[in-house]
């Protein structure tokens, strides 16, 4: 079922959703090549509102089509995919058997299972795949996770490997360039639990323009937060580690690319940062602060506590970090913009846990004065927040309170000022999806509520697509399941379409795999021109149950 919101909450930008009723007697299904994201953003350059498009069709659901079942819960079976158009195969990222399994897809309505890349001669288990010019790049983690991992070049004509080429520690994303002439890999570089070793996080930045299988170590190249070590960093950006270098602890978690293959954005979610990447230079130009979401403030409320019984989205005195995950540009109005899927992340290490609930705070009784109420598990009390900063004038007191996540979507400028935000937008409509449901989580069905007190429905991943001469974002809940739908055409004010979590099967067990979809990780969007069907696909690596769900985009 497609839910959308009559009279949303409406977020920074105001953006409303649109319920526009139709005659079903004429709904059509996509049959047209949807445009290419990577064209440039040139083809529209007026700052108007007006529609630049005379056809009258819209997005207005998601059709399930298919779907490839792992058989494994729980366990990162299907977290990433990477779909190549001329072999119609599907790359999937399956964690738990240390493989990059691969899915004849030129039937979406019945994937099967074709074949598979076993990566365990290169480390430990495949983080992340892309797919470009018949190259297939898998990103593999070593073991230790603080030594250098790897990226492996496979052929998806005839499966077999070509070379493998040694990156930083933890490669937890890559992504081939629009023009396909290079990778660009976030190396995390996460430290060891007792933070006696933490290597750097770095960008590597590897040329794929020629002979991939001629390429060596060398031909790497690595952009690194070294010259940050100076102090020439916002404030802002969270740098906290045990005896860490700004350079160690920065860590690279997605990446996005400007449409002319020159310029990458990198998010840095546990330092609620973005870097900008010259690809060009192979250098860090600037560490955005992403700063912080006023949950005070009108439409920005949140639903903090797991131990009131009751759904109660609400202001509080609360700072959201944004610390995206995904990352997404996308072209509006002649220009490039960022979208950001901000689920949040805590650091917890034996050497340093950070997360703390409001009630073992000590809060500042100026600040504070109805701490005492405020501190009760059926208000603030339960609410995970970090105990690493808001004591603002270090006297042992806490001034402020930040919790992890903002539990929203945010377009930001290609210089890292936000444009617009969500609010409180995704709990609103998930709690009139399924109230009974509302901020479960994705391990079980008879969790009503279980996840108020940490990030909520947790946005993780984020993809657009450019349809009908509209621009919509699809962004995946990790906890509560199912993808939200926006129209970002107008970038500063976005307008909600739909939030369908009809996959997940709430009468099911998720052990057994009878409960349907379950943590949304990996999205991906097929052009109509790259189809099997010739239909616009969205396909979804669900982590937590093990499925790959293929839907098909649904237009009116």
């Amino acid at each position: 079922m497609s839910v959308i919101l009559d009279e949303p909450e409406e977020g920074k930008g105001k953006g409303k959703g649109k319920d526009k009723d139709k005659d079903k007697d004429k709904r059509k299904k996509a049959k047209k090549k949807h445009d290419d994201d990577d064209r440039g953003c040139d083809d529209d350059d007026d700052d108007d509102d007006d529609d630049d498009d005379d056809d009258d069709l819209r997005l207005v659901g998601l059709e399930p089509i298919g779907v490839y079942e792992t058989g494994v819960f729980d366990a990162s079976a299907a977290e990433i995919t990477a779909f190549d158009p001329d072999s119609a195969r599907l790359f999937v990222v399956n964690g738990d058997a240390k493989l990059v399994d691969v899915l004849d897809l030129s039937d979406p309505a019945a994937p099967t299972l074709d074949g598979s890349f076993d990566v365990s001669p290169y480390g430990d288990a495949p983080t992340s795949v892309d797919v470009a010019n018949g190259i297939v790049a898998v990103a593999v983690a070593a073991d230790p996770a603080q030594a250098p991992g790897r990226v492996v070049l496979f052929s998806a004509v005839n499966l077999t490997y070509i070379n493998d080429l040694q990156v930083g520690a933890l490669p937890d994303m890559l992504t081939f360039t629009p023009d396909s002439r290079k990778l660009v890999v976030a190396c995390e570089g996460e430290p060891q639990d007792d933070y006696l070793v933490d290597p750097e996080g770095v960008v590597a930045i590897i040329d794929v323009s020629e002979d991939v299988g001629g390429l060596s170590d060398g031909d790497v190249q690595i952009a690194d937060f070294g010259a940050f070590n100076l102090g020439n960093i916002d404030p802002r950006v969270r740098v906290f580690g045990v005896g860490s270098s700004v350079a160690q602890d920065l860590e690279p978690e997605f990446v996005a690319v400007s449409a002319d293959s020159r310029t990458a954005w990198v998010t840095l979610q546990e330092n609620n940062a973005l870097a900008i990447v010259d690809l060009d230079g192979a250098t860090i130009t600037k560490i955005v602060a992403l700063g912080y979401k006023d949950h005070t403030m009108g439409a920005n409320g949140l639903d903090a506590s797991d131990a009131d019984g009751q759904i109660n989205i609400a202001n509080w005195p609360v700072l959201g970090m944004y610390q995206p995950d995904g990352i997404h540009r996308f072209c509006a109005k002649g220009r490039e913009y960022l979208i950001t899927a901000n689920e949040g992340d805590a650091r917890g290490y034996d050497a340093l846990s950070e997360e703390v609930r409001v009630k073992n705070l000590v809060l500042d009784p100026d600040v504070f004065p109805d701490a005492q109420s405020l501190q009760q598990d059926e208000q603030l009390g339960r609410l995970a927040v970090s105990a690493a900063i808001g004591d603002l004038d270090n006297d042992g007191d806490h001034e402020q309170l930040y919790a992890f996540g903002s539990r929203s979507v945010s377009i930001w400028s290609v210089d890292g000022s936000l444009v617009w935000d969500s609010g409180e937008q995704l709990e609103r409509i998930t709690a009139k999806s399924d109230p009974g449901h509302f901020n479960t989580t994705n391990g079980s069905n008879e969790a009503f509520e279980s996840r108020s007190d940490a990030k909520g429905p947790e946005p993780e991943g984020v993809v657009t697509a450019s349809l009908w001469g509209r621009t919509y974002a699809f962004v995946g809940l990790e906890r509560v399941g199912g993808i939200v739908v926006y129209d970002v055409s107008k970038p500063l004010k976005p307008s909600l379409v739909f939030y369908d979590n009809s996959t997940r099967d709430y009468g099911g067990d998720p052990e057994l795999g009878t409960a349907g979809d379950l943590g949304p990780e990996g999205l991906e969007i097929v052009t109509a021109a790259d189809s099997p069907n010739g239909e616009p696909l969205l396909i979804v690596a669900n982590e937590v149950s093990g499925t790959v769900r293929v839907y098909q985009l649904i237009g009116e």
